[in-house]
């Protein structure tokens, strides 16, 4: 039913002018639009509506990522940006922070936005 309908993703956000700074100026996001909810941004096509919610708290889990060509150069732009990745105890991730499928090859790495939601790269591998 739904499978010919474009996406639309929604990020929550306590402080909008922090966030806004984060997803424009550090992730280098392209704004498409405002309204008294939301800032919306274009992700290679699908809408992102980073909307405000007083008092949000975050969940631990990964709320968006992104599939990149090159994992290490992403991380290196994004590290000069000010932008830190998480080391998860336990789950055998590299020195910077990259977990490694060993069936696939899939690497992936975890970093916060200025909010506290946890986001992802992803480069496939195979």
């Amino acid at each position: 039913m739904l499978g010919n309908s474009p996406p639309v993703c929604f990020v929550l956000a306590a402080d909008m002018a922090r966030a806004r700074k984060f997803y424009t100026d550090t992730l280098g996001l392209t704004q498409t639009g405002e309204d008294p909810f939301a800032v919306s941004y274009d992700l290679a096509g699908t809408m992102l509506r980073l909307t405000r919610i007083e008092g949000h708290e975050p969940g631990p889990h990964t709320v968006l990522g992104w599939q990149v060509a090159d994992i290490a150069a992403t991380m290196d732009k994004l590290a000069a940006k000010g932008v830190t990745f998480e080391i998860y105890d336990g789950f055998g991730q590299d020195e910077r922070g990259v977990w490694t499928d060993p069936g696939s090859g899939t690497r992936i790495a975890w970093f916060h936005d200025s909010e506290g939601n946890n986001l992802s790269l992803t480069q496939f591998g195979g």
